[in-house]
């Protein structure tokens, strides 16, 4: 990040105006309980997004020149990174409906006024709402971290297609089960304060863990 604040920042600047004018079409759209959901398919969709700070760290290894020009047309092999990436939307539009599904089944149908919903997720009698919630969505977000940990970084770097770069990744978390453990409530944590504190956090964690990322991908695989 020191050595290319003008990309990193700018990525962290573009998700932070993005993430306010997501939350504001959905609250204009009396959608406001979608942003929870919408917060937590981040996970999902997230190593997509970072797809250009993963190419500023591999062009600053190999001694190449960076811009954020170069990082926002980093797409080497654009056939198989939007492939996955096609993945992980599907995956996000499904957490998405089974979110909807659990939240209409719980509240039998019954939408809690918007300005109530945060009381109502603190009450007692609702804590089996945010138990089993938080399990299915860790259930999602625990598949994509393993198929995503180093697929990304993987099909930037090499020729390979998309399930083989799924498998490498899944077998470098299964050989490595306690350190990918850690990386990844690393990841939630750094998540979470960036969404506790109204998404500002994300401008500087998130290009953080994408860089860290790449490392990450070159300790594991390469």
């Amino acid at each position: 990040m020191t050595r290319t604040p003008q990309v990193s920042l700018a990525y962290g600047a573009g998700l932070v105006i993005v993430s306010y004018l997501l939350v504001l079409g959905l609250w204009q759209a009396d959608l406001g309980y979608l942003v929870l959901p919408m917060a937590g398919g981040f996970f999902l969709i997230a190593p997509l997004i970072a797809i250009g700070l993963y190419d500023t760290s591999r062009r600053l290894q190999l001694g190449e020149s960076v811009n954020l020009a170069s990082a926002l047309t980093s797409w080497r092999r654009p056939v198989q990174i939007a492939s996955f990436g096609i993945v992980l939307l599907l995956i996000h539009f499904a957490w998405t409906r089974v979110a909807l599904l659990w939240f209409a089944l719980y509240f039998h149908g019954e939408t809690p006024p918007l300005d109530a919903v945060p009381f109502y997720l603190i009450e007692a009698q609702n804590l089996p709402f945010l138990v089993i919630g938080t399990l299915i969505g860790g259930a999602f977000a625990i598949s994509v971290f393993a198929a995503s940990v180093v697929s990304l970084p993987l099909l930037l770097d090499r020729d390979i297609d998309v399930i083989t770069a799924i498998i490498i990744s899944v077998r470098a978390v299964l050989r490595n089960p306690k350190a990918m453990a850690l990386w990844a409530g690393l990841i939630v944590l750094f998540t979470a304060v960036g969404l506790a504190t109204f998404f500002i956090g994300l401008g500087l964690l998130f290009p953080l863990v994408a860089h860290a990322t790449w490392h990450a991908y070159r300790d594991l695989v390469a």
